[in-house]
């Protein structure tokens, strides 16, 4: 390939790129603001996964049973991501939220009034798989509303609306707790149904005639349909690949890392320090820092993103001694502050207009998986491997920014694959 054909556009030459964050949200539409708002209130009543193993003990279950609920909590993430992702494509964004948030709010409910543990689970599946079908839909939507050159920042704003939600939740969660269980659900089954008036005002509703015939050309320009056409781009399966790899990495800070810091005799106030530390840097940092990464060629926010968990990581294989403790953790905080806004953007980038909720959903799906198996993979091999753990771990990172650089494509390319149409630029209405 010619320097040329491999050189990626300035950031700059994009409409809208470079803007902070402030003046992003000037020009950001009423529709968008209107999501993100709705996306942190979701967030704000996020209450059943963070109590749900309080909750099932409370109710007389054994903690194991309880930490099997959880397992089932978070494969319906996964599940409902992929759903979520068909859903947004064949109906609508708004479509999709209505279900998801209404949906959930009944069926939460429901939980406090089910006694068979079978049936619990059954229902806690349904929750979270119903709960999840939004986020494809979200993230769909904010690409459709946003110029190409802010929506690293518009990405950075909806995770700073996640994060500042799950901030919360915990302190009003034990508030509500205090009083009964009951409040607890209810109060998060009053946030989806505030979600959900949301987006019944503020989005947008059915394609017009012209948008749904020009969604059905470019699908029946595909050889291959749905998901099959997200699978047949090689290049973003790598980038899925790539996203899975560095979440069973990332994980295990909260897995892995409290345990060998009790095995090295440290007090657990240092591994206190390393969550707190790294909720409030991203929290302040990442959406100021995006200002200046958005304009970096992906292939560099590849490299950066993904490749500084390795080297955070790989300070942790030296010594978990208090000061390699600090160094190791502000550097893989660093790579989600650099990483996370453009990991979360690049499927809107990429997605040909008819397949956004799915290229969204197949991203989601993988990152939830990561946070579903890591766990479990990353306990079992520390109590193997001991401190040389975090070597394999950041071997494992450097994997995931090699498939970023081969699957991270500018997005003015064609996708790597002639079974995916990028058909007509025209998507349906969502």
């Amino acid at each position: 390939m010619s320097e040329d054909l491999d050189r990626e556009p300035a950031a700059a030459e994009q409409p809208g790129a470079g803007l902070g964050a402030i003046a992003t949200w000037r020009q950001t539409s009423l529709t968008s603001k209107a999501l993100l708002f709705g996306v942190f209130v979701n967030r704000l009543g996020a209450f059943l996964q963070i109590f749900l193993v309080l909750f099932m003990t409370h109710r007389g279950f054994t903690v194991g049973q309880a930490g099997f609920a959880l397992g089932i909590y978070g494969a319906g993430h996964v599940l409902g991501s992929f759903v979520g992702g068909w859903l947004t494509d064949r109906l609508s964004a708004r479509a999709a939220t209505l279900i998801s948030m209404l949906g959930s709010a009944a069926l939460i409910v429901s939980i406090l009034y089910i006694d068979v543990y079978w049936l619990i689970l059954l229902a806690i599946l349904v929750v979270s798989t119903v709960s999840q079908l939004n986020r494809p839909a979200a993230q769909a939507m904010l690409a459709e509303l946003t110029k190409p050159g802010q929506l690293v920042m518009t990405m950075a704003m909806y995770r700073l609306a996640i994060n500042l939600g799950t901030a919360v939740t915990p302190i009003v969660g034990v508030a509500l707790v205090s009083v009964s269980y009951s409040l607890l659900f209810y109060a998060e089954a009053a946030a989806a149904v505030l979600y959900s008036a949301i987006a019944w005002r503020f989005l947008p509703g059915k394609a017009s005639p012209e948008d749904q015939a020009a969604a059905a050309a470019a699908r029946a320009a595909e050889t291959k349909q749905g998901y099959r056409a997200v699978l047949a781009d090689w290049r973003y399966d790598f980038y899925l690949a790539a996203v899975f790899l560095v979440t069973i990495v990332y994980c295990q800070y909260i897995a892995v890392l409290p345990l060998a810091i009790v095995d090295e005799g440290l007090s657990l106030w240092w591994y206190s320090l390393v969550v707190s530390a790294n909720a409030i840097v991203v929290a302040v940092c990442e959406v100021p820092a995006t200002k200046y990464v958005q304009k970096w060629p992906l292939r560099i926010t590849a490299i950066a993103g993904f490749g500084l968990v390795a080297v955070g990581y790989g300070v942790y294989a030296i010594a978990l001694i208090p000061v390699l403790l600090i160094l190791g953790t502000i550097v893989w905080t660093a790579s989600e502050i650099i990483g996370a806004p453009t990991t979360f953007a690049y499927p809107g980038m990429v997605a040909p207009p008819h397949l956004r909720g799915r290229y969204s959903g197949a991203m989601l799906s993988v990152f939830g998986l990561g946070n579903a198996v890591g766990p479990a993979v990353g306990v079992w091999a520390w109590s193997h491997l001991g401190q040389t753990f975090w070597l394999w771990a950041a071997g494992v990172a450097i994997l995931s920014a090699v498939c970023a650089r081969i699957g991270m494509r500018r997005p003015d390319e064609e996708p790597a694959t002639d079974t995916v149409s990028t058909g007509p630029s025209t998507e349906p209405a969502t």
